[in-house]
């Protein structure tokens, strides 16, 4: 027997807010987290904007020694543990750690390490490198610090799925509860790729977009007039439980994940695949493992990341699954306002919808102010909605053709 799979707990460190409640309050809202590049100078970047994490402050959540021996990557990871634990209400000393389990993944890791290791190589030589270089910069250090940090001793595993990292940890996470290997899973993504190296990359790639001197415009999903993705960092990490162990200690229940797909396009590094055909069967493959029908679905917490390519072929992928369905979804992008995580994306993303079905309240897709004639969907757009979710599914899309959707729906005992 499968076992039902509920989230219990959110924890967020986002450009809009830190906490759950910051968080949503922004996206309701419609407030743009972008703004200009404070981290380094970027005064020579082709992109001089990123949805960057404000008053951040390491050391209200982990120990200052501690958190020195940490990229900003992986204290985002603990941080947003920390809160979705302490929402939760899980007593860890009252729990079996060894059937707690943690996948937190991360697209590019520590890059700010590298970056910064990287100059002292070069400026001081070899023997001036920091011995905690390595695990500090490595993929897997959100998934392992936060399991030193809380004693999580079941399974602790790090997805690293370009932007569909997120959605992929939480799914995976899903699936190890619901084969009863764990009890609980703390999942979910951290990015923080805020660096020279990342965006000259990005800008070279010509992916970004160049509004710099509009930056809360500049993200503008499913837009006639969009020019590229915004870069954005943070984390985003739930709390999930089996049913049975979430009911056994009384704990509130945001919401059941009931479905999972998981797949690949098999066709480009960078560029989706024409027609969104891999990304309609990979939503297909997620509202059949929930055991639902297409007209089941609500609402899409679209990958929306306001390029050319991605936002076209979703709508198409969308319209071809969907049928005469498609008309009457509300599909937006919280990327309007955050920015891309790229690795984290799928974690927030799946944090608002998760929040959408429990308070009925639609996140709009900020900036849509010129309809692209040819997606032509309820991009829910630029105001918040009251309406009922009881279905919604997150979509995130990487680089190298990975595809990852989850399906949340309200919780019904």
């Amino acid at each position: 027997m499968k076992k039902r799979v509920v989230v219990t707990g959110l924890g967020v460190i986002s450009p809009v807010g830190i906490g759950k409640d910051a968080f949503w309050q922004s996206l309701i809202a419609g407030k743009s987290g972008i703004t200009r590049i404070t981290r380094f100078d970027p005064t020579d970047f082709a992109t001089q904007i990123a949805g960057e994490v404000k008053d951040f402050d390491a050391t209200h959540y982990i120990e200052k020694k501690e958190a020195k021996r940490m990229d900003r990557c992986t204290q985002f990871a603990i941080a947003a543990t920390k809160m979705a634990l302490e929402d939760s209400k899980l007593d860890l000393d009252k729990e079996d750690r060894e059937r707690i389990g943690t996948i937190i993944g991360t697209g590019i890791g520590g890059i700010e390490t590298l970056h910064d290791q990287y100059k002292t190589l070069f400026d001081r030589g070899p023997n001036r490198i920091s011995p905690f270089f390595v695990p500090m910069m490595i993929a897997n250090m959100p998934s392992g610090q936060t399991s030193i940090t809380f004693g999580l001793q079941g399974p602790c595993e790090c997805v690293v799925t370009a932007c569909a990292t997120g959605t992929n940890s939480i799914g995976d996470a899903y699936r190890i509860i619901e084969r009863g290997d764990a009890d609980v899973m703390v999942a979910g993504g951290s990015e923080a790729a805020v660096s020279p190296a990342a965006v000259a990359g990005f800008c070279s790639m010509k992916a970004l977009s160049t509004r710099n001197d509009e930056p809360e415009t500049a993200s503008r999903p499913f837009t006639l007039g969009r020019d590229g993705f915004v870069m954005g960092e943070g984390s985003g990490v739930v709390i999930l439980e089996s049913l049975e162990h979430a009911q056994a200690r009384n704990a509130h229940i945001y919401a059941e994940i009931a479905g999972y797909g998981s797949n690949a396009d098999a066709f480009h590094i960078t560029s989706p695949a024409p027609e969104g055909a891999q990304a309609k069967k990979c939503m297909e493959l997620a509202i059949r493992d929930a055991g639902l029908d297409v007209t089941a679905v609500d609402y899409i917490n679209a990958h929306g990341t306001s390029t050319s390519l991605n936002d076209k072929n979703e709508t198409v992928a969308i319209k071809a699954l969907f049928g005469d369905h498609a008309k009457k979804l509300a599909v937006s992008s919280t990327k309007s306002m955050t920015g891309h995580l790229l690795g984290a994306a799928g974690g927030i993303e799946f944090i608002a919808s998760v929040l959408a079905i429990q308070e009925s309240i639609l996140p709009p897709t900020i900036n849509y102010d010129e309809p692209d004639p040819e997606l032509d969907l309820d991009y829910v757009p630029n105001k918040a909605r009251k309406q009922e979710v009881n279905v919604a599914i997150s979509n995130s899309f990487g680089f190298g053709g990975h595809n990852a959707t989850v399906l949340a729906k309200k919780f019904k005992a």
